[in-house]
């Protein structure tokens, strides 16, 4: 599976998602710089997480609004899979290609530590490799994590699976409805999440947790 890279001022987590996808798939993935108006032939686009434009206006308001999430946007359209995590999550919100809102965490502090994920839907390309019902370790780091839906979009949500992952054991650091860290689009290709799993892939992080993620994500054993 070839992947791809999303870059844009203030992100600061982009050289950790490419040495997990290099990793697990023995393959670098391209980066792409936000000006650029088209995307490689790739299976997977990733915009990772950070402080783009520093997080001026609402997070990720401005990246969303670059050249090449146009191109990222028609990515989707045609199928391709797309990950946002932490900011990612954030600009695919913004970008309308994910429902809902990520407001300011409810403690008004930023939060950086680990919490407990429930597989919530192990049925999508990107929690496949884990078990329905499973908790997981991941780490948090973000300061406007706090998912929001009105009761309508919450209700079809919900009822159509695409919650892919909730705060377990308490853990919800930010006030999300319904403990919601990550979601999937309608069509099952699109995934924002704001834990960052690809900050536990290998003994040297304390854990492999997030290693299965990326592992389902590129049909390769955990």
């Amino acid at each position: 599976m070839k992947s791809a890279i999303i870059q844009l001022p203030g992100l600061n987590r982009d050289r950790d998602m490419i040495a997990a996808l290099t990793r697990i798939s023995g393959r670098a993935p391209v980066t792409v710089w936000q000006t650029e108006t088209e995307l490689p032939d790739v299976d997977l686009v990733v915009i990772p997480g950070g402080f783009s434009y520093g997080d001026y206006l609402r997070c990720g308001a401005i990246a969303a609004r670059m050249p090449v999430m146009q191109a990222v946007a028609e990515k989707a359209r045609q199928g391709a899979l797309i990950m946002g995590v932490c900011n990612g999550f954030q600009v695919l919100v913004e970008m309308g290609l994910l429902p809902g809102a990520l407001m300011r965490n409810a403690s008004l502090k930023f939060v950086c530590r680990e919490v407990k994920l429930e597989v919530t839907n192990a049925n999508t390309a990107f929690t496949r490799g884990y078990q329905p019902g499973q908790v997981i370790r991941c780490p948090v780091a973000h300061h406007d994590g706090n998912y929001f839906a009105d009761a309508e979009t919450l209700k079809r949500i919900e009822g159509e699976g695409q919650v892919a992952f909730r705060y377990a054991e308490g853990t919800n650091p930010n006030g999300s409805v319904n403990d919601i860290a990550g979601i999937v689009s309608d069509s099952g290709n699109v995934l924002g999440m704001m834990p960052h799993p690809e900050n536990l892939i290998e003994a040297a992080h304390g854990g492999d947790d997030g290693r299965a993620l990326f592992a389902g994500i590129l049909g390769k054993a955990a």
